[in-house]
């Protein structure tokens, strides 16, 4: 600010003596002033700005008039949520307003390694998808009768195709997928009397002729992306069944071409297999509008803040055959946007995303925590570290005050990489499919810069029930209930959760609540009570501001030999937040007094970790069989058991250390990732007795 002492010996000169006196006194000053004025209006135009508020966030839901203390969204203003457009409210036409608003956009686009993506307009994908529906009913497939159309495929532009086809004429998609084994397929094509599969790649049609040979079996015709051999044809043949490739599907279909036969959106969708952790896999049978419902709530949800548009383009590599991706693919047809699928394999998915570019990203925890630890690992110094932590600090607190974006200082000088190795264009990310690490998400919201969400539901709420809000920039809760559903709290008394102090297991109740699982009415009951309240297992609590934290789940307890209840996946959750720490298997049982886990180390992040902590070096292999690592990976778990609230009986009293993931091609994960604990018990069965003889149990 100018003083007033300058202002008492400023006069307003002759006209005569003024070119004198701008050259002599005013040039300077008129060029600080001018510099300062540019900089103020700079500032002030460009200075970051909140997200628009779409509520307030210290009450993000609000308890339902008529007891059960159950909660809905803010944003939920006449009942649940069915449908957002009048002319969307089936699956069918939610792709032919993305026809529309498109204006024959790119729709689906695929890529062959070191090329560029190549793309179907909307409107040819729609021809292939009359065509071959069109072959479905020539093959006898009818709403009434045979409606249901096996997809056993890796993600790519025929899946959708398939399954669009399906929706045309009102049939049922019912997707299939290698990681359940031959034993599960045979199953599900004989549940759903699957008279016709469309796979990929000839390995999948000699998996399916694996599973039915020698049997009594449904199938009948087999369509194959590829042009198949003669020997697998004749294969095909011995076992009554007809294989053809898809080209020629098609033109069976444009010969014979009807008109669609739209459904209504009580007709059956798909019927989604889960995998569960033991037994059969059980069919979850979802309408067009459950799916609809579920698709529309996101929508809602995020439209204010981040509307989707047909310039948006989301990359396809989350398997299709779970309704994570589905209900994404979803809200970017009905949006009239691009879907990018990648390569196939996932080792390539960095290339893909530097060359689609895409703009949705959906993403699971185990990805997230590959990308923190990556980055973190590189931060190899002490600088380094400080620097980055400096910066996630800054962008935080922009972030608290729902300020999102990706061109601040920090951003160019240490998190541009990050933002760049997404191809660089990403505004939306949401994860969910497993719990995230407070931490990690929060770090990653920071890093990546976008509207960053995290869901929670299962596929027998179609996908999501709660998701949270735009502009809040807090972690550790998924959200609010969505719009198309409201949710309660039931108590667990053995477990000593109780729904009048805000805690019980989750239950769901709304349009995108499944029909029940296909013919088995008795785990139907189980799951979903008289009242229509969908019985999930896990057990939440509410926060405060309205918001649900998972913080257990029912059906993982055990009793340990005192009588404690132990709850393993909630203890894992908090000891997997351990830098050097990949994965936990936390194991007790009723004959034992105290807790054991198979601890998996970080292959990225042990080797700074160890020299950090412990001084020492080495390779991931050296590092795992040292005492010392494994005496201070058990120190830092009990540091975070504590930090976490975790009772003295729920610490783990001893740890091996194992040095290969749990995947699920080793049997030990399920393909949502979750542990199949029966299986963790007896590949480490050896390893925990060993433990416990050690403790002397």
């Amino acid at each position: 600010m100018l003083s007033a002492d300058f202002w008492q010996k400023l006069r307003l000169p002759d006209m005569d003596d003024l070119g004198h006196y701008v050259r002599s006194v005013s040039t300077p000053m008129l060029v600080s002033m001018g510099a300062v004025a540019a900089a103020t209006t700079y500032y002030l135009a460009t200075r970051p700005k909140p997200l628009p508020s779409v509520c307030d966030f210290n009450m993000q839901s609000v308890e339902v008039p008529g007891g059960d203390l159950a909660r809905r969204s803010v944003l939920q203003t006449a009942g649940h949520l069915t449908y957002l457009y009048d002319d969307a409210r089936t699956l069918y036409e939610f792709f032919l307003r993305g026809v529309r608003v498109s204006n024959d956009g790119p729709c689906l686009g695929s890529r062959k390694p070191k090329q560029p993506y190549e793309w179907l307009s909307y409107r040819q994908v729609m021809e292939r998808t009359e065509n071959l529906g069109s072959a479905f009913l020539q093959k006898g497939h009818s709403k009434s009768s045979n409606p249901h159309i096996g997809i056993f495929s890796q993600n790519r532009p025929e899946w959708t195709i398939s399954e669009l086809a399906c929706y045309t004429y009102s049939l049922v998609s019912v997707p299939l997928y290698d990681t359940l084994g031959t034993e599960a397929i045979d199953y599900i094509i004989d549940k759903a009397s699957i008279q016709t599969i469309v796979c990929d790649v000839a390995e999948k049609v000699e998996l399916v002729l694996e599973c039915v040979k020698d049997k009594q079996h449904p199938v009948k015709t087999i369509v194959l992306m590829q042009t198949p051999s003669a020997d697998l044809v004749s294969r095909g043949q011995q076992e009554g069944i007809h294989i053809l490739s898809l080209q020629e599907m098609e033109l069976l279909g444009k010969a014979n071409h009807q008109q669609p036969m739209p459904p209504s959106p009580e007709d059956l969708a798909v019927i989604c297999f889960t995998s569960g952790t033991t037994g059969n896999p059980k069919g979850a049978m979802l309408t067009h509008g459950n799916v609809v419902s579920n698709c529309s709530a996101v929508i809602k949800t995020t439209q204010e803040c981040c509307p989707l548009c047909p310039t948006d383009v989301h990359i396809s590599y989350l398997p299709l055959a779970h309704m994570f991706e589905r209900i994404v693919q979803g809200v970017m047809l009905v949006s009239g946007a691009s879907i990018g699928f990648f390569q196939g394999d996932i080792r390539l998915l960095s290339d893909d995303l530097n060359t689609l570019k895409p703009t949705v990203f959906p993403v699971v925890p185990r990805l997230l925590n590959r990308m923190y630890d990556r980055i973190f690992g590189q931060a190899n110094s002490t600088l380094k570290r400080w620097l980055l932590e400096f910066a996630f600090r800054r962008k935080e607190a922009e972030m608290l005050k729902g300020i999102v974006r990706r061109d601040s200082i920090w951003d160019r000088l240490i998190f541009r990489k990050v933002q760049a190795s997404l191809g660089g264009r990403v505004r939306l990310m949401i994860t969910g499919a497993a719990p995230i690490s407070p931490t990690v998400l929060t770090f990653l919201r920071a890093a990546v810069g976008c509207q960053f969400y995290e869901g929670y539901g299962q596929t027998e709420c179609t996908a999501g029930c709660s998701m949270t809000i735009p502009g809040d920039g807090t972690a550790g809760h998924v959200g609010a209930p969505l719009p198309c559903n409201s949710i309660k709290l039931v108590d667990v008394a053995e477990m000593n959760y109780l729904a009048v102090n805000g805690e019980g297991e989750v239950c769901i109740k709304g349009p995108n609540v499944f029909q029940g699982y296909l013919k088995d009415p008795e785990k139907t009951a189980e799951t979903i009570d008289a009242d229509g309240w969908l019985h999930t297992g896990d057990i939440g609590k509410w926060l405060p501001n309205g918001t649900l934290k998972i913080v257990d789940r029912k059906k993982h307890i055990f009793k340990l030999a005192q009588g404690e209840y132990i709850a393993p996946e909630k203890i894992e959750n908090i000891y997997v937040r351990s830098d050097a720490v990949a994965q936990v298997f936390v194991h007790g049982d009723s004959l034992q007094s105290c807790l054991v886990a198979v601890v998996v180390p970080d292959p990225d992040y042990l080797p700074s970790w160890a020299k950090r902590t412990l001084g020492l070096e080495g390779s991931y292999q050296e590092l795992c069989a040292k005492p010392k690592v494994k005496a201070a990976v058990l120190e830092d778990l009990t540091r975070l058991g504590k930090e976490g609230g975790l009772k003295s009986f729920e610490q783990v009293k001893a740890i091996c250390i194992h040095t290969e993931m749990f995947s699920i091609e080793n049997g030990l994960l399920t393909p949502t990732l979750k542990a199949k604990r029966n299986e963790m018990r007896q590949s480490f069965r050896p390893q925990i007795d060993e433990l416990y003889m050690a403790l002397g149990q």
